[in-house]
């Protein structure tokens, strides 16, 4: 059988596997929450928050949550792609995680197409292996959080991206140029409706372009228009109906401001503590907006005023960050951190090696490296956990196929043939 066709079936050997894995997750997570009457979700402040907007547009309700009324505190491309779910399979639980677990089976082939893309088929085949076993990526599709599903957009938008930075610069090539141009800020801002923390790689993005295209500036300028112009009309219904309930131009949302006093106040550590919010309660006495800024000028305030704390909070999220297993208290027994552990770190050691011998490949290293020192760099501010690391796993598993690849098969080739 000749290679190409075997690495096919491999494939959707390894995509069957990736879904059994995520159905028997699906099946665990339902029984043991089933058995705890007190609780409903696994991660529960989230996922209920994206629970009950979604049911909001499953019933046709305004888009807002909570007393008093938060109109813009989440992304609508989650609550969004659940209620779509739930208006095919209704609101029972089980049948919606079963239907959620396809969006990490889809994300499995798209590493598969981005490291097809980016090396080779063989590459693509061994990293969509490493998704489909990895237990954190399987687990977190069946939850009713964003990562998987924002991982996956975020995959789609790196692969056009990486096909775009492959265009040559002329007037064959100019159409399709264009094309992928367009088709990678609609890509850019879909990953945003999921999560806004993307929003930046457009600016790096096009400087990156503009760049690297050296004696074809302006062609690559043209092109970075065509990017900007499909992103800015993607994320513009969103952007307008923002304009209507608070008065402001906002592109995103107004939870930017608690955030980032969550990860810069005296009390920080790294981990995400949202009590004060209910304690102070600042909604009663301000709009959302005012809301936002407010707690936005204090966290600035406090950098200012405490930088010796920042610089402290800064190792702490950087180590929270990076921990091979997951930080969250209900996450600790023995047996998960192990499970999460015994691919993680083999994965990143791979990754490395990857990341040596693919030095002089740039494109290569900007799409799988990029992301998770990204996200890290986001988190130095921002408080930190794994799951902000997950997303970014995704594509840094290319880099650890490479690593696998040239360690194991690539010597046995040479010995071989010598």
């Amino acid at each position: 059988m000749p290679q190409k066709k075997r690495l096919k079936y491999l494939l959707l050997f390894i995509l069957l596997i990736s879904a059994l894995i995520r159905c028997g997750i699906a099946v665990y997570v339902q029984r043991q929450l089933d058995r705890q009457l007190e609780r409903t979700y696994v991660i529960e402040g989230d996922a209920d928050g994206y629970w009950k907007l979604a049911q909001t547009i499953l019933h046709g309700d305004d888009y807002t949550i909570y007393t008093p009324p938060r109109r813009v505190l989440r992304m609508p491309g989650f609550p969004v792609f659940l209620a779509g779910v739930m208006s095919v399979v209704g609101e029972e639980h089980f049948r919606v995680r079963l239907v959620l677990l396809l969006t990490g089976v889809i994300a499995c082939f798209v590493v598969y197409l981005l490291g097809k893309e980016l090396v080779n088929e063989v590459i693509g085949v061994i990293a969509a292996a490493l998704v489909a076993v990895s237990p954190v990526m399987a687990g977190f599709s069946v939850l009713f959080l964003s990562e998987t599903l924002f991982a996956l957009a975020m995959l789609i938008s790196l692969w056009i991206f990486a096909k775009l930075s492959k265009i040559e610069f002329g007037e064959e090539q100019r159409v399709r140029g264009i094309m992928l141009s367009l088709l990678a800020g609609i890509s850019l801002a879909i990953a945003c409706y999921v999560r806004p923390s993307w929003l930046l790689v457009l600016p790096l993005v096009v400087v990156a372009l503009i760049w690297n295209a050296k004696r074809n500036r302006t062609e690559a300028i043209k092109r970075c228009l065509f990017m900007i112009l499909g992103f800015a009309v993607m994320l513009a219904p969103w952007t307008y109906r923002n304009y209507r309930v608070t008065g402001y131009f906002v592109p995103t949302t107004l939870w930017l401001g608690p955030s980032l006093y969550d990860g810069l106040n005296a009390q920080a550590t790294g981990d995400s503590d949202m009590t004060f919010f209910d304690q102070e309660n600042v909604l009663n006495t301000m709009s959302e907006y005012e809301m936002n800024q407010h707690y936005t000028q204090r966290a600035i305030d406090y950098a200012r005023q405490h930088p010796g704390h920042v610089f402290q909070l800064m190792g702490a999220k950087l180590l929270r960050y990076w921990k091979p297993w997951p930080n969250a208290s209900q996450f600790q027994s023995w047996w998960m951190m192990a499970a999460v552990s015994i691919i993680f770190i083999p994965v990143v050691c791979f990754a490395i090696y990857g990341a040596w011998v693919s030095r002089d490949q740039y494109l290569l290293l900007l799409i799988t490296l990029g992301p998770i020192v990204y996200f890290s760099l986001i988190h130095l501010i921002f408080v930190s956990s794994l799951r902000y690391r997950l997303p970014a796993e995704y594509s840094l598993y290319i880099l650890s196929a490479v690593g696998i690849y040239q360690f194991f098969f690539s010597q046995t080739e040479r010995s071989q043939s010598g």
